[in-house]
């Protein structure tokens, strides 16, 4: 056995205990660490990382640091991210042709070849980090508890931020259960060839992979935040939403905020939209409205159970936000801006010479005589033609340290959900806002969401893609299964069911530009669905669902707004949407799609037909 260089073997459960001794034996690392999460070990990592030149210091701010990845490690690769279960069928619906878009699936004789290939001796030279971590508050009711065993201490320093970790996570777990996440760069010492940017990874042999009947994750050959911090989609969505399934609660790709109204009334709002649409934004929004109040929950993720009492209960299972920081500025985020200039790992941002960060939409001008150094380590000008930031480059901030984090952010019993959004970029189509008829339509809603595709993934170009309720590659168990799941709040006993509402904010007009100013002008629409909840608003029935009557929305102050062309529901438009739902519906989800799901559809094309 490695020697233990920190912390304690003997005082750990026999579960956890034989879960790192298995795997040290197997991945032979020089020694293991039992992280404790404190600041002095935490110092210790950075100062490690910096002598490897894995990061620098950022000397403008306040304990902020810049790592540079190898540029073949930039992103989560969904094909290279399995789920291994016994029959396809539990992972993904068999679709009628082609291959599933909702998941990939490996058969458990592969992944024991894939394993067996990647994993001996895979540490060999390095420090095996014992990384005992929560999601959400620990000692929560709805928390739950991982360790991650790992060779990266980037991913130490960044699941310190991300989640809650150390001995009061130990302390909290006893004997009790826990998920087992094994990640390794894939690159065991001596080298076999030089590292890019010192940073390690096997991007041929990159492989993400999810056990869910053994509550394990396996990661290997990529050091990118979320093939790496495996508390996060890994965890946090793929395991947690097959979790839930089982227990009867919901882990969803979600946003959750607070908004109160003039006269002090707090509601809480969850909100699913594909990545680099602007969740970030909206869940730390300054209100353009005079007297409102926006408070942020969490940015990303969200877990939430029906209570006793028939309310839905959330909380932020993380700790921390990991936010692409292409776009974000004053104008766009203020909030995130004042979050996260301290404590902070930046990845694949550009440097500037003053010891600061650099990246597209940043919207400050450079001091006169300041250079920028792109993520790619070469000197950049505006007129480089190519971004001086990777546009899938990230800020990873302790959630604490925004200034409008809510109150009951980490309150243990969750806040509860009183309306759902679904929302995506549609620059054609889609009006502003909808509300859903009743739960049934809404879960339809989610389940037909689509949206131009993103760059955090590795998808190129502007094509629509769906991403049904945001989650396509997040789903940890078989769509149509996912769809019953969500069917069936309807059933439970007492259940207050949230009103469902779709957004749209990018639509555009037949110039190419945005018919609606976004932003903190979002806070227009949720005051509309905030009253609707309260029974004050109005609303006029469509074939899609209800929208605002012509008063409803607030637009004062606001210049000239085309309501006319932000709602209009074009025939032409819809029965081609409908088409295309359809079938994705046939092909994708095939046998799997609940017989209600099909009914809205249907009920949908026949309101379509009556335009």
């Amino acid at each position: 056995m490695p020697k233990v260089v920190q912390g304690d073997l003997e005082s750990l459960s026999p579960e956890a205990r034989d879960f790192i001794e298995t795997n040290a034996k197997l991945c032979q690392p020089e020694c293991i660490h039992i992280c404790d999460g404190s600041e002095e070990e935490n110092k210790k990592l950075l100062d490690i990382m910096v002598e490897q030149g894995m990061i620098k210091k950022l000397n403008k701010y306040e304990n902020c640091w810049l790592a540079l990845t190898d540029p073949r490690d930039v992103a989560r690769i969904e094909s290279k991210t399995v789920i291994i279960t016994q029959e396809q069928r539990d992972t993904t619906p068999i679709p009628k042709s082609g291959t599933s878009q909702l998941g990939r699936w490996m058969s458990e004789e592969d992944f024991e070849k894939a394993f067996n290939t990647r994993f001996p001796g895979c540490m060999q030279g390095r420090t095996m980090y014992v990384i005992p971590f929560s999601m959400g508050p620990i000692g929560s009711p709805l928390s739950k508890i991982g360790i991650e065993l790992t060779d990266s201490p980037y991913v130490v320093a960044s699941m310190r931020i991300m989640t809650r970790i150390g001995t009061d996570v130990l302390k909290a777990l006893g004997n009790g259960e826990f998920v087992k996440c094994l990640h390794s760069v894939g690159c065991p010492l001596p080298l076999k060839e030089p590292l890019i940017n010192n940073w390690p990874c096997n991007p041929e042999l990159t492989l993400i992979a999810h056990l869910p009947d053994r509550r394990e994750i396996i990661s290997f050959g990529s050091g990118y935040g979320g093939n790496s911090l495996l508390g996060k989609k890994c965890f946090a969505l793929r395991i947690a939403s097959r979790l839930a399934k089982e227990e009867g609660w919901l882990a969803e790709h979600m946003l959750i905020l607070g908004i109160t109204n003039p006269e002090g009334k707090k509601k809480y709002f969850a909100a699913a939209f594909p990545s680099a649409c602007g969740k970030t934004n909206l869940a730390m929004m300054n209100p353009s409205l005079p007297g409102w109040k926006i408070e942020c929950v969490g940015d990303d993720i969200a877990w939430m159970k029906f209570d006793e009492q028939g309310n839905l209960r959330a909380i932020n299972p993380e700790n921390g936000f990991f936010g692409v920081a292409p776009g974000t500025s004053v104008k766009t985020n203020p909030n995130a801006i004042k979050t996260i200039f301290k404590n902070t790992i930046f990845t694949n941002v550009a440097e500037t010479s003053d010891g600061g960060v650099y990246w597209e939409g940043i919207d400050e001008p450079l001091p006169a005589g300041v250079t920028v150094t792109s993520w790619k380590n070469k000197d950049w000008t505006p007129d480089n033609g190519e971004p001086c930031a990777h546009p899938n480059s990230r800020f990873c901030s302790p959630a604490r340290q925004c200034p409008i984090m809510d109150p009951a952010w980490e309150s243990p019993e969750g806040v509860p959900i009183e309306g759902i959004i679904f929302g995506g970029r549609r620059p054609a189509g889609v009006p502003l806002v909808y509300e859903a008829f009743n739960w049934k339509h809404g879960v339809f809603v989610g389940a037909a969401m689509r949206s131009e595709a993103t760059a955090a993934a590795e998808h190129k170009g502007k094509i629509i893609m769906h991403d049904p309720f945001a989650m396509r590659p997040f789903f940890g168990y078989n769509f149509g299964k996912y769809l019953a799941h969500w069917l069936s709040m309807a059933h439970r006993p007492a259940a207050k069911l949230p009103r469902i509402f779709h957004v749209n904010w990018f639509r555009k007009d037949s110039q190419g530009k945005f018919l609606w100013p976004g932003f903190g002008e979002n806070s227009r629409v949720l005051e509309w669905m905030f009253n609707r909840i309260e029974g004050k608003a109005s609303a006029k029935p469509t074939a899609i669902g209800y929208i605002p009557t012509d008063a409803a929305l607030n637009l004062k102050g606001l210049g000239d707004i085309n309501l006319t062309e932000l709602f209009d529901i074009s025939k032409e438009f819809w029965e081609k949407e409908v088409e295309e739902i359809k079938q994705y519906f046939e092909v994708q989800v095939n046998a799997d799609l609940p017989y209600e799901i099909e009914r809205e559809l249907f009920a949908l094309e026949m309101r379509i037909k009556q335009l």
